[in-house]
């Protein structure tokens, strides 16, 4: 009796039609979007009710076998614990043993020191700070560690995760010392160093209007008047070193020179330039943070707008709902109070992720012998039985169980340094460690739920077949493209992951149509960027962090505007750079 032979996806299963097939496809997504954000269902019900979907999509109309459906989305599952949210849970964990040990209230000082003004503080946290932290982790830590930042620096906690989400736009294509680019590089073929180049030459044109974002979506257009001279020159500075670095110094270091010659320009501009309308920046938000107090258990007086002083006040709420708000006069004293030597152990854990990131990624001895630990592990049912739409054995069915060289264990080992260091010791890392475990529950769950439907979707022929159907428009593409990118950045979570399922379509789609592979590819790159703030995993990521889990719907329709909006502007972009504007290209 022979054997059945391997799975081997149908690109137009329903009717015989790609467009059918495509449609039906598009089942999964519609329903996170629908129960997520029209719905407002929690955000792990409208995970675990899209992998049904999928499941029954992949069965029903693309012939997948139950079984190999099932195995798929179990795969998924575990890739989202491990390493995805043991990345967000690690950087968490970190942040609060810098609360245990009262440090924080330094690092929150020693921003003020910098600027007193709350929207100067989301450029420079959400955009500079996250952008580094991006450069050198990823997949979620800046938003969860930003995110915490600005609500200690008096954002509510529904506008602190809007911004941070809308900040980690510019930084994500060179994120993880450059892991979006390099994989798609590793499955087209095409130089990586090309592509970076290419992308370069894309998103520092977003990247020069994120802090004016930011800025509006802080404190609206009186912001944008008061503060534009700040956010024009951070913008530019992050832009033009983004490109530069993309384009002939290394794809691996740009975000890493962005982020701090951004950083840079804000700290020597600052020194000629202050903004006005600070004080009634601070009331405005504190009026909402005291409001939005109440939804995570905080103690502030909603009705008065007042901290238990009874005067103006900017701080944050833990995942305990501990309120740990300080009057702007008692900031103000301790900013004044701060000795280098305090600054520098405010600034410890941050300079050695930076540190250890660096050794740990950019060393090649320290990179190989840690991806040297890696433990592959071909999917128990599963590896061998799918094939890709080209009919060759799909090497999504090996699960990589990177123990030591994920960024979480590396974050992990950044925080037991610093529970010592500060003095909280191995039980005080433990005590925070379960707290965060049991915070994050149901985080664990939609995430785990998230990439069970991105599996689903991708090896039962599902995203590729949407993908297909939209290449289709032949040289019109290349003004579609960064939609692929979109669309699976905003399912995975990641923009390595949409390269992972795109990038080869973007160049074959490309070739048909006599396009340059290399801009399509990198499109599909930039266009994944603008689509990482809508990500069901990226809001979940968010909501943990500021304590606002089960409001991701309202996140969402928060974030949504804007990435739409951008998505937009990438499209145009990439159109022109095909044809009028191919000077730009290198």
């Amino acid at each position: 009796m022979t054997a059945p032979a391997a799975f081997q996806p149908d690109l137009s299963p329903v009717a015989d039609s790609l467009l059918l097939s495509a449609l039906v496809a598009l089942l999964p997504l519609l329903t996170v979007f629908t129960t997520l954000g029209v719905l407002r269902w929690k955000a792990h019900w409208a995970g675990l009710s899209a992998v049904a979907v999928a499941v029954a999509v992949a069965v029903l109309a693309f012939e997948m076998p139950v079984h190999l459906a099932v195995l798929s989305a179990s795969e998924g599952a575990v890739f989202g614990l491990f390493p995805i949210m043991w990345i967000v849970f690690t950087a968490i964990v970190l942040y609060q043993v810098t609360v245990r040990s009262g440090r924080f209230e330094d690092l929150r000082a020693t921003f003020h020191l910098i600027s007193d003004d709350p929207r100067v503080q989301a450029i420079i946290i959400a955009f500079c700070f996250g952008g580094l932290l991006e450069a050198l982790a990823g997949f979620g830590a800046p938003v969860a560690i930003t995110g915490v930042m600005l609500m200690a620096v008096g954002f509510s906690p529904l506008r602190a995760a809007a911004v941070v989400l809308l900040a980690n736009t510019a930084p994500v294509a060179f994120g993880a010392i450059g892991t979006p680019i390099i994989t798609a590089g590793a499955l087209t073929k095409i130089p990586y160093t090309e592509i970076g180049a290419y992308v370069g030459h894309q998103t520092p044109v977003i990247a020069i209007f994120v802090p004016l974002l930011l800025v509006l979506m802080a404190d609206g257009r009186r912001g944008v008047r008061q503060t534009w001279p700040i956010a024009v020159v951070v913008g530019l500075a992050f832009a033009v070193a983004q490109w530069v670095s993309a384009t002939w110094i290394s794809v691996e270091l740009a975000d890493i020179v962005a982020a701090l010659a951004g950083l840079a320009a804000a700290v020597v501009f600052l020194r000629v330039w202050q903004p006005t309308g600070r004080e009634e920046a601070l009331e405005v938000l504190e009026v909402e943070r005291q409001r939005d107090l109440a939804l995570v258990g905080g103690k502030g007086d909603a009705s008065t707008g007042t901290a238990s002083t009874g005067t103006p006040s900017t701080g944050a709420v833990d995942k305990a709902g501990t309120d740990h708000s300080v009057s702007v006069a008692e900031l103000d004293a301790r900013a004044r109070s701060l000795t280098p030597g305090r600054i520098a152990m405010a600034l410890f854990p941050y300079v050695l992720v930076i540190a250890v990131f660096s050794v740990a990624k950019l060393v090649p001895v320290v990179k190989e012998w840690l991806l040297g630990t890696d433990v592959k592990i071909a999917w128990p049912g599963l590896s061998g039985e799918v094939l890709t739409a080209a009919g060759t054995p799909s090497t999504a069915t090996t699960y990589t169980f990177a123990w030591l060289s994920s960024p979480g264990t590396l974050l992990l080992l950044t925080a037991l340094v610093v529970a010592l260091v500060y003095r909280v010791g191995v039980s005080g890392l433990g005590a925070e460690m379960a707290a965060t475990a049991r915070q994050m529950r149901f985080a664990f769950l939609t995430v785990s739920s998230v990439l069970a439907l991105a599996y689903v979707m991708n090896l039962s022929g599902q995203t590729i077949a949407i993908g297909t159907w939209i290449a289709g428009a032949g040289g019109a593409f290349a003004f579609l493209s960064p939609l692929l990118g979109w669309i699976g950045t905003a399912v995975t979570g990641s923009d390595t992951s949409a390269n992972a399922l795109f990038a080869t379509l973007q160049q074959a789609a490309a070739q048909e149509a006599g396009l340059d592979p290399t801009l399509l590819v990198a499109a599909n790159t930039s266009g994944g960027v603008v689509g990482k703030m809508i990500s069901p995993q990226n809001l979940t990521i968010a909501a943990t962090a500021v304590g606002l889990v089960g409001r991701e719907a309202d996140i969402l329709r928060k974030v949504l505007p804007w990435s739409v909006g951008l998505i937009l502007a990438v499209c145009l972009l990439v159109g022109l750079q095909s044809t009028i504007l191919a000077w730009m290209l290198p």
